[in-house]
């Protein structure tokens, strides 16, 4: 990511210049760099963000449950596409029902050392148990095992936080929460991004209709492609997050490129877009809150920002939901735990740690909602332990027994080989 400070002139006042990136997927993934040019401009900014106040009471009249941070310079950033129609411009998407789901949600994983970044798809059919949330009139639901989105439905951003937080373990440090309308903005801001198209797309539902081919898409077009599902590949929400993910390296390349980032012309508009399509929680609602989350990441190599789905396959009950395979979705979760390095490639090894296994019977329900047990797992309650049993110092490169100055009683210790999941990178090119 392109970053630089120096003396420019606006208005007449020469100010220092500052690169303010933040990183939303989209339905907003994108790591983008700013200049400050001028209070005016900067509050004008600064006010688009709405602070998401109400989450932030709602998730600390639950903070005793919530999981223990075990790396606090990493962070993990929820981001989730709203598909509210209620906002400016979006009711041309549907009807209003007064609900909202989230048909995209991302847990961003950003490493302690700032080396790389690692976006994590939660499929929205994916059954879980959802806690007991608060609506948004005031009155509770009833806990229930459900499809992940549901929890976004009864609850909004907390309700969903809450779910991903008792179904990974990780702790969540913020949250987006982006529209419709401001996704499409977005790629508007930097005039289009391009994708190549196997065969031509026509679908009514999605307002999309594309050639075969490299084909650069307009906000309207990339809004109908990163949402459209059945009329595209084998129709499925794999299929469709896999291309989520696609477009959204693609658009981290073209935002990063100078052409966007030195061209105050062509800057302006993208963080407009992006700072008037975020709610998010009081920690990043102001554009310092922002520079400071990630003005470390100006190093990360795009070959470092990886995207991943989480191991699902087809619920056992339920052919038309998901469910976690196990024990892979569990070594991803640990390793976003304890800030382990992981690999994504199109294609997993067969001797990869995280190759997927042959999932245990379904015989009870429950069985696959996987929550976290926080009491076995807190920090000094065998938190040391993860669900598959390992020790912790796997993760960073040591086996067998201690000693008292934290080195390897065995001789022969040998790192221990980062599992690779199957993903890609914001490097790797989406016409190759």
């Amino acid at each position: 990511m392109a970053s630089g400070r120096g003396d420019r002139v606006v208005g007449g006042v020469r100010r220092r210049r500052r690169w303010v990136r933040w990183v939303g997927v989209g339905v907003a993934v994108t790591l983008v760099g700013a200049a400050g040019t001028g209070w005016a401009v900067y509050e004008k900014l600064n006010a688009n963000i709405t602070s998401d106040d109400d989450t932030a009471a709602e998730l600390a009249r639950y903070e005793k449950e919530r999981p223990t941070a075990l790396v606090h310079a990493a962070q993990n950033i929820l981001l989730i596409g709203s598909d509210s129609r209620s906002g400016d411009g979006n009711s041309e998407y549907g009807r209003d029902s007064g609900t909202e789901r989230s048909d995209t949600t991302i847990l961003l994983h950003l490493a302690a050392n700032r080396r790389s970044a690692t976006a994590v798809s939660l499929p929205r059919d994916l059954m879980v148990h959802i806690p007991g949330c608060r609506r948004p009139g005031g009155a509770r639901t009833a806990p229930v095992f459900s499809m992940f989105n549901n929890a976004f439905q009864k609850g909004g951003p907390a309700c969903t936080i809450r779910t991903v937080e008792k179904l990974t373990g990780v702790r969540v440090d913020h949250h987006m929460v982006v529209d419709f309308h401001g996704f499409k903005d977005m790629v508007e801001a930097v005039d289009g991004v391009e994708v190549c198209l196997k065969e031509p797309i026509d679908d009514p539902a999605a307002k999309l209709r594309l050639p075969a081919g490299k084909v650069r898409l307009d906000g309207e077009q990339a809004l109908g492609y990163v949402r459209a599902r059945k009329t595209i590949g084998d129709g499925s929400d794999t299929d469709r997050m896999d291309r989520q993910q696609r477009f959204l390296g693609a658009l981290v390349n073209k935002v990063r490129s100078n052409d966007v980032l030195l061209n105050p012309a062509k800057l302006y508009p993208v963080l407009d877009a992006a700072t008037s399509s975020l709610t998010t929680d009081p920690g990043l609602a102001n554009l310092r809150g922002l520079y400071d989350l990630v003005r470390g990441m100006r190093d990360i190599p795009t070959e470092r920002v990886q995207f991943l789905t989480v191991p699902r396959e087809s619920y056992a009950l339920d052919a038309n939901r998901d469910q976690l395979v196990e024990p892979d979705a569990q070594k991803l979760f640990e390793r976003l735990r304890r800030d382990a390095p992981l690999e994504v490639a199109t294609e997993v090894p067969e001797d990869s740690g995280a190759k997927r296994s042959t999932p245990e019977p379904a015989d009870d329900p429950d069985r696959h909602g996987y929550s976290y047990d926080f009491e076995r797992y807190r920090p000094g309650n065998g938190a040391e332990k993860g669900r598959s049993g390992s020790d912790s110092g796997a993760d960073h490169g040591t086996s067998g027994e201690k000693r008292a100055d934290g080195t390897s009683a065995t001789p022969d210790a040998t790192p221990s080989p980062a599992p690779t999941f199957r993903g890609n990178t914001a490097a790797e090119d989406v016409c190759g």
